[in-house]
């Protein structure tokens, strides 16, 4: 009988001492799952507070290839780099360029991410045509977007010369040889019978051809750019008059049927002080990308540019002619998918590779 009394005392205290054990175990489970609370906590405060002034999804350091110091590209490119680079995480640095087809060239061989070209020009690049045809067709660029319309603007400081067919046998500034000022030019010419012979052909860029036509070395000047154009606004604020060459109704025409990337356009007579508004023809401003660029760097690109078109004009007067109808018109050339991404978000499709 002692022995079964023990034997029961020996299980009560081992019973006993489980229970101990147990009590004593379980503060850990309880003290994990508090800081699982207090994590999730954390989280919840983090996704409620403000969301950061710049828009992220990008990240990455872009190069902007745009135009000379006195042209359009250069002074808007600058304006665009900078807002986007305040607007968001993604930094554009804008830098002088060389015109469209060394932007081109800059942006296949790496050099650059971004860059402003003709329509024109980019379109012979991607089919191996005119600027293109020896070195072929480049496809490592996609678009970004079509900004605004670049003028052909025929300038001059003689009175005289009322038309094209009075440059024949002038000194004309024709653009760098091979530019795509160049091949505007000779298309301008080559519809009114003329070519590169018929007048005194002189290959300068826009700064040089306006300090020519300051000093009288030349009588006439090809401009492509947006109006108003630093160069000739320079030029005109020196007091003495500025003409531009108007095209006729019937040669225009007869140019946009034979080169389809050309569209009519005036320029009024307030933009430089001319004597009346001038007709000629226009190409597009176009900015492309690499392909390689990161997504989310075209996308910020484009939508803190389109998201904020009043800042943008008061940066400088281009902006007031940007418009997600014409910045999505491009057709003969696919997009980046960074910018398919916030035109599809607009209802807006465009082609990609």
């Amino acid at each position: 009988m002692k022995k079964i009394l023990a034997l029961v005392l020996g299980l009560a205290m081992v019973l006993s001492l489980a229970a101990c054990g147990s009590s004593n175990a379980a503060p850990a489970p309880a003290a994990a799952e508090s800081k699982a609370e207090s994590t999730a906590a954390a989280a919840s405060s983090e996704a409620q507070a403000p969301a950061a002034e710049k828009q992220t999804g990008g990240g990455g350091d872009l190069t902007f290839a745009t135009g000379g110091e006195s042209g359009t590209y250069y002074a808007f490119g600058t304006v665009l780099a900078q807002h986007v680079s305040d607007k968001t995480d993604t930094n554009v640095t804008a830098i002088v360029g060389n015109g469209s087809q060394a932007n081109i060239e800059d942006l296949d061989a790496g050099a650059v991410q971004l860059g402003f070209c003709q329509s024109d020009v980019m379109s012979y690049a991607y089919t191996g045509t005119n600027l293109f045809e020896e070195s072929g067709a480049v496809g490592s660029f996609s678009v970004v977007a079509a900004l605004y319309m670049e003028q052909v603007q025929i300038v001059t400081m003689n009175p005289d010369i009322k038309s094209v067919a009075d440059l024949e046998g002038k000194n004309v500034s024709i653009g760098a040889s091979g530019s795509g000022v160049y091949f505007n030019a000779l298309d301008v010419l080559g519809v009114y019978g003329l070519t590169e012979e018929s007048i005194n052909a002189q290959y300068l860029n826009f700064a040089d051809s306006a300090d020519n036509l300051k000093d009288g070395k030349i009588d006439a000047a090809f401009i492509v750019a947006g109006a108003p154009t630093t160069a000739i606004t320079d030029l005109a604020a020196g007091g003495r008059q500025v003409y531009l060459v108007s095209l006729d109704d019937e040669h225009a025409e007869q140019l946009i049927a034979k080169s389809p990337y050309y569209s009519k356009y005036t320029i009024p007579a307030d933009v430089y002080g001319t004597p009346e508004d001038v007709t000629t023809v226009a190409v597009g401003a176009i900015v492309i990308a690499r392909d390689d660029v990161a997504d989310g760097d075209v996308y910020n690109f484009v939508s803190s540019i389109f998201e904020n078109l009043d800042e943008v004009e008061a940066g400088h007067a281009k902006g007031a002619e940007l418009s997600l109808d014409f910045a999505s018109s491009i057709t003969d050339v696919p997009y980046h998918p960074g910018a398919a991404k916030y035109f599809e978000e607009k209802g807006i499709t465009v082609s990609t590779k």
